[in-house]
């Protein structure tokens, strides 16, 4: 990525995280507000789909989980294999700390959710607080430490995309239920026809749209978490240029698709997803060992996995500390890797299926360990920055 198109994702992905922390607010007051009732009537107003053959019928909750969040996921995916190939992923040498800071940060959490409710009913949404939002994270970043050295900003965005790809892996291997083969077939021979047109430089861009849809179709009726459809189809999607001079495929589709998934589909996922009630009635439900495991995977997992790892790769010389970062900062980052919000909630969505008590109780985890690692995260690293200037 060019130093004009990083700066322009940066830009895009702070504003994301802004607007994300106010679709989610929003989504929380109205939960909580004499209109209740009308936000439980938002999120599940049940929407049919019919075209041809095809048939679905899911509430607005769902429909933005289902066929929304792939767009999300398809943009992630181009930007993991963008990485992969030619970006920070690509270098052995700079991905050693992230990988192993990644590493630690997807399983101290899930050990501290474990440890929290180990045998219980809430047991299996352990991945829950594995997750790191990058929108959010950057935006914090931005706004509470502007002049953090440049290689501490892209160790926080390469172990967020490391977390997506494992993210990813964990949607698969844990939801799919139901699979059915004939449709599965049908996705499966879908995705090898959008592999083979990854060849095809000039390909329309309708081809590639109508290639989209019915991977997305077969994907949704074979059991497989439609996510995974946005991913694989991402990997299709080819590096070169479309014509001499011009920007790749890759880059040019995820630069088109990023403001919208930004500004448009992860602020309504929010508003959907992010909503619970934490007074009167509900008020039980939400305070339970879902939600502090949650909220502790995210604050203290999270900063002791990524910052553990990273401190003790370093010591042992398996890697080097970004240039010009002090401990301090390194630190501060790691915090903020506890701010899971979009992946949190959607995987939360996935482990609970809507249940009653479960749900809300993941919601408000997901809410109070981002919020806290937000804060802290925000506060050491404004005091580095305050030590910094004080060094001259």
């Amino acid at each position: 990525m060019s130093t004009r198109s990083t700066l322009a994702f940066l830009k895009t992905e702070t504003g994301s995280g802004l607007l994300l922390a106010l679709a989610a607010l929003v989504a929380i007051v109205w939960a909580n507000s004499p209109f209740a009732g009308s936000y439980e009537t938002f999120i599940g107003q049940v929407v049919p789909v019919r075209f041809g053959p095809f048939e679905a019928t899911y509430s607005v909750g769902e429909w933005v989980k289902t066929a929304l969040m792939p767009v999300f996921f398809f943009v992630v995916g181009l930007e993991i294999k963008h990485e992969l190939l030619r970006g920070e992923l690509a270098n052995p040498r700079r991905l050693a700390l992230p990988l192993l800071a990644t590493v630690g940060g997807v399983v101290a959490p899930a050990l501290v959710y474990l440890a929290v409710n180990r045998g219980g009913p809430g047991a299996g949404g352990w991945p829950i607080p594995t997750a790191t939002d990058i929108a959010f994270a950057l935006a914090i970043l931005a706004v509470a430490a502007p002049r953090l050295p440049p290689p501490l900003r892209v160790f926080l965005l390469t172990l967020a995309i490391v977390d997506d790809l494992i993210a990813v892996a964990l949607i698969a291997v844990l939801f799919a239920e139901g699979l059915r083969p004939v449709m599965l077939a049908g996705a499966a021979a879908t995705l090898a026809v959008m592999a083979a047109m990854g060849r095809w430089r000039t390909a329309p861009y309708v081809f590639w749209a109508v290639g989209g849809l019915l991977l997305w179709g077969f994907t949704l009726k074979s059991g497989i978490n439609t996510s995974l459809a946005g991913v694989a189809l991402a990997f299709c999607v080819p590096l070169e240029a479309r014509k001499p001079g011009a920007p790749g495929m890759l880059q040019e589709t995820m630069h088109a698709l990023h403001p919208y998934v930004a500004f448009l589909i992860l602020p309504l996922f929010a508003l959907t997803a992010a909503g619970f009630q934490a007074v009167g009635a509900g008020t039980p439900d939400v305070l339970g060992p879902v939600s502090l495991g949650v909220a502790a995977g995210l604050f203290l997992g999270k900063q002791l996995g990524v910052f553990g790892a990273a401190a003790l790769a370093i010591g042992l010389k398996w890697a080097r500390r970004p240039t010009g970062a002090g401990w301090l900062e390194l630190y501060g980052v790691s915090v903020l890797c506890g701010v899971g919000f979009t992946m949190s909630l959607y995987i939360g969505e996935l482990a609970f299926a809507g249940d009653p008590v479960l749900t809300p109780q993941a919601r408000a985890g997901v809410v109070l360990g981002s919020v806290t690692s937000a804060v802290v995260g925000a506060a050491v690293l404004m005091a580095a920055q305050r030590r910094r200037r004080a060094q001259g």
